[in-house]
C-alpha cells in the first residue's frame, strides 16, 4: 500500500518518558519521540533509507509505543 508508522526524531534535549535516546556514534541522531506516531506514504513522499535500526532500540521504541495503543 505504500504507507508506513513512523516516529520523529529530533535534537531536542527535553526529559518525556517516550522519548528513547539514539546511542552516540550512529549516522542518525538524537531522540525518538514515540508519542508522536504517524502514518505516511512513503512512495508518494519519495522517502528513502537512511540507516537502520538497531533491535534493541527498536523494542524499547515499540515498548513506549504499546501504552498509547492500547
Amino acid at each position: 500500500m505504500g504507507f508506513v508508522f513512523v516516529c520523529p526524531i529530533r535534537n531536542t534535549k527535553r526529559k518525556n518518558p517516550f522519548y528513547v535516546a539514539i546511542s552516540k556514534g550512529k549516522k542518525v541522531t538524537g531522540v525518538i519521540m514515540a508519542d508522536q506516531l504517524r502514518s505516511l506514504d512513503y512512495k508518494f513522499r519519495k522517502a528513502a533509507l537512511i540507516s537502520k535500526c538497531p533491535e534493541d532500540l527498536l523494542q524499547e521504541v515499540l515498548m513506549r509505543i504499546d501504552p498509547i495503543i492500547f
